[in-house]
């Protein structure tokens, strides 16, 4: 069984301080990925936390608005560059066979804004026994210089890619929450819950839950929102939090 798991970037840091480790969570994570049935058949993406989103703000960049300043493509860059770093060393450390994989360095964007993300990297990567770890990150982009990458894009390109049998996302909430704070059991249209959904209760230039369940509903394999305390219940075949089927999900 193959997974393709996004650890949200406010899962791991501490979103409110910029380029914060939360290393308390992190480590929580590591070991219920490295104690998991699921072993060496995962994917790793991580979102950007207190780390890119905070450079994205200061330079004026989102999914949708670019920048040509080559001061803040480092900025940005370097901070999720560093973010993945601390994420690969702590899964290493636990025996995680995990390697980075930065898509700035291949990914594009073309002039309408449609996605170009070679995989095959990726899937050499876990053919051969690694567990690759992307990130959020930026991507060139025609004529907008450079845009921001999201996390969740990159799972809705990597789950057909890897023939993913199951998607999770861990966020900080223990699913997507209804108008009343109750966590909604199953989503298979966004327009039945987007009165209920809005942004990030922090800086974040990605989209927020809103995002995560639009990019979701586009897999082909059920997607699974869930909070960090469900996250080896996740990897253990369960069903935590929101479950996201779209038209196309079996």
């Amino acid at each position: 069984m193959t997974v393709v798991l996004k650890l949200g970037g406010s899962v791991i840091t501490d979103k409110d301080d910029p380029e914060t480790v939360d290393r308390a969570a992190l480590s929580a994570a590591v070991s219920a990925i490295a104690e998991s049935p699921v072993g060496e058949d995962i994917v790793i993406v991580h979102g950007g936390g207190s780390f890119g989103h905070h450079h994205a703000a200061d330079y004026g960049v989102s999914t949708t608005e670019g920048t040509h300043d080559v001061d803040g493509v480092q900025a940005i860059h370097g901070a999720m560059c560093r973010l993945n770093a601390a994420v690969v060393d702590a899964l290493s450390e636990a025996g995680v066979p995990a390697v980075p994989v930065h898509p700035f360095s291949a990914a594009a964007r073309d002039a309408d804004g449609d996605l170009s993300l070679p995989t095959a990297q990726v899937t050499t990567l876990l053919d051969e026994g690694f567990v690759p770890v992307l990130h959020g990150d930026l991507v060139a982009h025609a004529g907008a210089g450079a845009t921001v990458l999201s996390g969740d894009e990159l799972v809705v390109e990597l789950a057909p890619a890897v023939d993913a049998d199951r998607v999770g996302v861990c966020s900080t909430v223990p699913g997507v929450l209804d108008e009343d704070g109750v966590v909604i059991d199953r989503i298979e249209a966004f327009e039945a819950v987007a009165p209920a959904l809005g942004g990030s209760d922090a800086t974040d230039v990605s989209g927020g839950m809103a995002g995560k369940v639009r990019a979701l509903l586009a897999l082909s394999a059920p997607a699974l929102v869930f909070g960090p305390d469900a996250l080896s219940a996740f990897l253990a075949g369960e069903s935590p939090g929101t479950t996201i089927a779209g038209d196309d999900a079996d």
